[in-house]
């Protein structure tokens, strides 16, 4: 098997922060010798969610079998995702900024527990519907459990509990035409509707203004689609959420905004 080297556009902050997590979970379970160590565990679980790399890959770089990597990546992924904010607490966190943009996006998937349920009419897809909030510099402030596909945005953002916590926390949100209806806190833009008056000079206006406040949140979507394992997720539907939450975590770390 040939091999070469291969870099991960990450610091060393994230790479030493999985690593003491991982150093620390061990001693806790008082467990045994391991192939790898935290250190290399952490580099593979990196190289997994950032390049996108296939457990064979990875068995065969960090010379350890397929279920092994497998398994390491399984362990880290679940032990970041559990430090990630939930809904309550990333509102209450976004009431401080002086505006969040909301919106979803699916990540498409190749497994499929039921066609029907994981495909998006919009997208012609089937995938896993995410939604996300992003701060007024277009950076992941938040991330949603993923819901099935053929959910609607505005469904997937009231069935996660956002709406309710962003309207409790007095966040204001704008968001595309999708939440019409979401709350008073959510702005969208307006609607033109059939059999009805074409919209005014200013409503355009407001729309164009809206628009372009709504067009720093798709650095966030970016962001998330960064990490190379969600371009298109070759595991069970029900492992999206663990995955999202984890990069969230990850992502956080990196920028030195996380606080936990």
């Amino acid at each position: 098997m040939l091999s070469y080297r291969a870099a991960i556009p990450l610091s060393d902050r994230t790479l030493v922060r999985l690593a003491k997590l991982i150093r620390a979970h061990r001693a806790q379970r008082c467990s045994r010798w391991r192939r790898l160590g935290p250190g290399q565990q952490a580099l593979l679980v990196l190289a997994h969610l950032r390049n996108g790399d296939t457990y064979a890959r990875l068995a065969g770089g960090f010379a350890i079998g397929t279920t092994t990597a497998w398994r390491y990546v399984r362990e880290a992924v679940d032990l970041v995702a559990a430090l990630a904010d939930d809904v309550h607490t990333a509102a209450r966190k976004a009431s401080r900024l002086t505006y969040a943009v909301l919106d979803g996006t699916l990540i498409p998937i190749d497994r499929l527990a039921d066609d029907r349920l994981y495909y998006s009419g919009k997208h012609h897809r089937h995938g896993v519907n995410v939604q996300f909030l992003a701060d007024p510099a277009g950076r992941l402030v938040w991330a949603s459990p993923a819901l099935p596909g053929s959910v609607h945005d505005l469904t997937a953002a009231r069935r996660t509990g956002l709406i309710d916590a962003l309207a409790y926390a007095g966040v204001q949100v704008f968001a595309d035409r999708g939440y019409q209806g979401a709350g008073s806190t959510i702005r969208t833009p307006f609607k033109r509707r059939r059999h009805r008056p074409r919209l005014s000079r200013h409503q355009k206006s407001v729309n164009r203004s809206h628009a372009r406040i709504r067009a720093i949140g798709e650095r966030a979507a970016a962001t998330l689609k960064a990490w190379k394992v969600v371009v298109r997720l070759r595991c069970c539907p029900r492992r999206a959420t663990a995955i999202v939450q984890a990069i969230l975590v990850l992502q956080l770390i990196e920028e030195g905004r996380y606080s936990g």
